[in-house]
């Protein structure tokens, strides 16, 4: 996309099944962004070099994903100011639990915002994002009121199907 505002960048193109969610929210609002493939253990220059470029290239939020030692979002978050949203990936034996710590137990001074692992966590980073650039995006920010007004919507109208499905089995 042209004149990205977030990025999302993945440890590994494995990633991508996890991470595409976060793309597709992002689109779904609007929201222009980047994707990048690139490792803090494999490509660790290149790594750097995108960190410390991101806010002079108009970046104002990334999305980070990896998995097994995930390292990546630390890495990003001490080479810029921007906000770094992390998402643990559930691809080792472990099912993301050695992804969740080493993004979330960051030292004192580095922040990482850290989401649920997987595909859950992906489309939160993406709505987390939202959210802060909704801060000062009235238009943004409308949309997000929208789709919460949608979402509580669907809400309702499921706990409507659940009466319906409670009411039959109690009449069996």
């Amino acid at each position: 996309m042209s004149n990205p505002i977030v990025g999302i960048l993945m440890g590994s193109d494995s990633d991508f099944e996890i991470m595409k969610e976060s793309a597709k929210v992002l689109k779904d609002f609007g929201v222009p962004f980047e994707v990048v493939v690139t490792s803090a253990h494999r490509t660790p220059e290149r790594t750097l070099e995108y960190a410390k470029s991101a806010k002079k290239r108009g970046l104002k939020v990334l999305i980070v994903g990896a998995g097994m030692a995930a390292h990546l979002a630390g890495v990003i978050a001490a080479k810029t100011t921007i906000p770094v949203i992390g998402v643990p990936i559930n691809s080792s034996s472990l099912n993301g639990i050695d992804a969740l710590y080493s993004t979330l137990q960051m030292p004192s001074g580095i922040p990482v915002g850290t989401m649920a692992i997987g595909k859950a966590g992906a489309k939160n980073a993406a709505l987390y994002a939202i959210q802060m650039l909704a801060l000062s995006d009235k238009d943004l920010s409308e949309r997000l009121e929208n789709f919460r007004k949608d979402f509580e919507r669907v809400v309702v109208e499921r706990e409507k199907k659940v009466h319906e499905k409670l009411e039959k089995f109690l009449n069996e």
